[in-house]
């Protein structure tokens, strides 16, 4: 399985800065898919979310943006636009054809050169980059510059990244994910209930602090904004905008059964779903497939991160 380029019309690009620690994502639809959204996070950063919202006129979309460099980062979903719209493709107008690409970032400004951003120039280069081979993750595009485990600050963090999973339903119908890692929590491995990653009780050591119980014993912690776990679920099946939004809304559940905390105040967690095909199937066995699809590609994101910036990965430990 190759992830999310396992949906036929789906190609995914990454462009990765790996001195200033920062880079992007770009997931084309060129010929249109039906998308949704769910946000749970409150310190979102994103762009034209409103086009996912079953009261907007809009049909489809055409690609979506993951970018470091927080807000600053957005300007690198114009250059998708730009690609798109050199290559034909977009929503129809009289002036010409207008690519509809929505965009979420994650703050990766505390680990590499935090005035070096993605910009039009490099999300044009992630459009241009994007294929329909495996999905390449791990510290790569939107998760070169992620991390987790947060809330005994960034030197008792571990590195997050790009991970992404498929799987397969009867009648040939897949549900495929692909998340970005860059959680204030720790991720636990759902099978087991165990910390696989996250905030390290000492600079140097490998035992883990335990994120979630540490947040309920400081009920006055002040807690930075800089934490955000971004996915995008997609299908071959096909949807309506609100069923593709309700399948958003499923996926997520799969950031719960894995971050801990995870939704917080200082998060701004986002997760979009794509429906592209014709296949039938019932949107509540789409919904507990992308559960499970999304809280598997978090797992595979943080196991495949290595160690950047002076954060350690778990690439390199598990050797």
């Amino acid at each position: 399985m190759k992830g999310l380029t396992d949906i036929p019309g789906i190609r995914v690009g990454h462009v990765s800065d790996f001195d200033s620690l920062t880079g992007c994502t770009a997931i084309l639809c060129e010929q249109g898919a039906v998308a949704g959204v769910d946000i749970r996070g409150s310190a979102s950063g994103t762009q034209e979310i409103d086009t996912l919202s079953p009261y907007h006129v809009g049909p489809v979309i055409q690609g979506i943006l993951l970018t470091g460099g927080s807000a600053f980062g957005l300007e690198a979903a114009a250059g998708v636009r730009r690609y798109l719209e050199s290559h034909g493709f977009g929503v129809d107008t009289p002036a010409g054809k207008v690519p509809i690409v929505p965009a979420a970032v994650i703050y990766d400004l505390g680990i590499g050169k935090k005035r070096i951003r993605p910009n039009v120039a490099m999300g044009e280069a992630a459009a241009a980059a994007a294929t329909t081979d495996a999905v390449p993750e791990g510290c790569v595009g939107a998760g070169t510059g992620a991390t987790l485990g947060k809330f005994l600050g960034m030197q008792h963090a571990m590195k997050g990244g790009v991970g992404s999973y498929t799987i397969a339903l009867p009648g040939g119908v897949l549900v495929c994910s692909l998340v970005v890692v860059n959680a204030l929590g720790d991720v636990r491995d759902p099978a087991t209930g165990k910390i696989v990653a996250g905030a390290r009780t000492t600079v140097e050591g490998r035992t883990f602090a335990d994120s979630q119980e540490l947040i309920k014993q400081h009920p006055l912690g002040s807690l930075v904004r800089s934490n955000t776990t971004l996915g995008v679920i997609a299908t071959n099946a096909q949807l309506t905008k609100v069923e593709a939004n309700k399948l958003a809304q499923f996926a997520s559940l799969g950031m719960a059964r894995t971050i801990y905390p995870v939704n917080t105040y200082v998060d701004g967690d986002t997760v979009f779903a794509l429906s592209i095909g014709k296949l039938r199937a019932d949107i509540n066995s789409l919904g507990a497939a992308a559960a499970d699809a999304l809280a598997q590609a978090i797992l595979r994101s943080v196991k495949l991160a290595k160690t950047m910036g002076g954060v350690p990965g778990l690439a390199e430990h598990s050797q």
